[in-house]
């Protein structure tokens, strides 16, 4: 059921993020160096593509390994708007949540019927197609690419990357309030239902394939949206980069390590393994960061199957236990 209090946690949850916004915002200016914005955005870009992968894949069950598919529709989308009339960065977003909300009701309604593998599969080839029609539409660059050039910065902020930080700050904490939203309310129970047995869940009543279809396009949008600011972070972008496997590979994994079946786990996880491969990109290479990814999450799966948040909770039981 919808928690009572649904309205005071919601102007809650919005407090507290735009307290938060000010709060990285002078902690990141402290640091007196451009770079600082640079790391922050690829951690917070994880965290809101850990979010939206979660309210499918964790919440309902549904894993989607088409992840970076709904991150390049909002990138690319970018990409035409610029190419069109130049629209500024909210309207790019706001573009890429609703090309990712259409592609997730989509494919969602293609494949949604199947579970498991089949699933998966379906996702996976979805990357593929849209792929491959990027490749070959001229008008976003082909497979040559496309430049961006990015505006000015304006104010308040010292630089146009320290906006684009924030904004993808912004994005992520949309996110985790949507995911903690769903979460409380009586989607969330239903989603969970069909996570735990969907066959029982429809003999109850649950509207099990409107729920699905629900959780898609939320999915969709928030993974759309996250793309969005790409070709203004990047100022060049090319098929190979926006459909990169690892996105879809830290989507899957960071909800996996810090908990994927509540809005919190995958804020931790995000932060967590993003960190660490910004960490290992800057002394190491990009190879060691995806390498380092894997070897966590395969850790995690044998370990702690529960993530962080599950591991945590089991330790306090144990604890509290007579």
């Amino acid at each position: 059921m919808t928690e009572p209090g649904g309205f005071r946690f919601s102007v809650r949850a919005i407090a507290v993020a735009a307290i938060s916004l000010v709060a990285v915002a002078l902690a990141l200016r402290a640091a007196r160096n451009d770079y600082a914005f640079y790391l922050a955005y690829l951690v917070f870009q994880y965290v809101a593509l850990a979010l939206g992968w979660n309210i499918l894949g964790g919440y309902a069950g549904f894993v989607n390994f088409g992840a970076s598919a709904f991150f390049a529709a909002g990138a690319y989308a970018t990409i035409a708007l610029n190419k069109s009339t130049a629209a500024p960065l909210p309207f790019c977003v706001a573009a890429g949540g609703a090309v990712g909300a259409t592609l997730g009701l989509a494919m969602g309604a293609l494949t949604l019927r199947l579970r498991g593998v089949y699933f998966a599969i379906s996702t996976l080839s979805l990357s593929v197609v849209l792929e491959t029609l990027v490749v070959n539409w001229s008008y976003v660059g082909g497979s040559s690419g496309a430049y961006l050039v990015r505006p000015k910065a304006f104010a308040p902020f010292t630089s146009y990357t320290e906006y684009l930080c924030l904004a993808m700050f912004a994005i992520a904490a949309g996110a985790a309030i949507t995911s903690a939203a769903i979460e409380r309310s009586s989607v969330g129970a239903g989603l969970s239902a069909i996570r735990d047995d969907e066959t029982a869940a429809a003999a109850l009543g649950v509207p099990t394939l409107r729920l699905k279809l629900t959780a898609a396009t939320i999915s969709g949008a928030i993974l759309g949206m996250a793309g969005a600011p790409l070709p203004f972070y990047s100022s060049y972008l090319n098929p190979e980069s926006a459909f990169a496997i690892g996105y879809s590979v830290n989507a899957i994994a960071m909800p996996l390590v810090g908990g994927a079946q509540n809005w919190f786990g995958p804020v931790v996880g995000g932060l967590l393994l993003g960190s660490l491969q910004q960490l290992a990109l800057t002394f190491v290479s990009s190879s060691a960061s995806l390498a380092l990814t894997g070897l966590v999450f395969m850790a995690f799966v044998a370990l702690a199957p529960q993530g962080l948040i599950g591991l945590f909770r089991a330790r306090g039981r144990a604890r509290g236990a007579p």
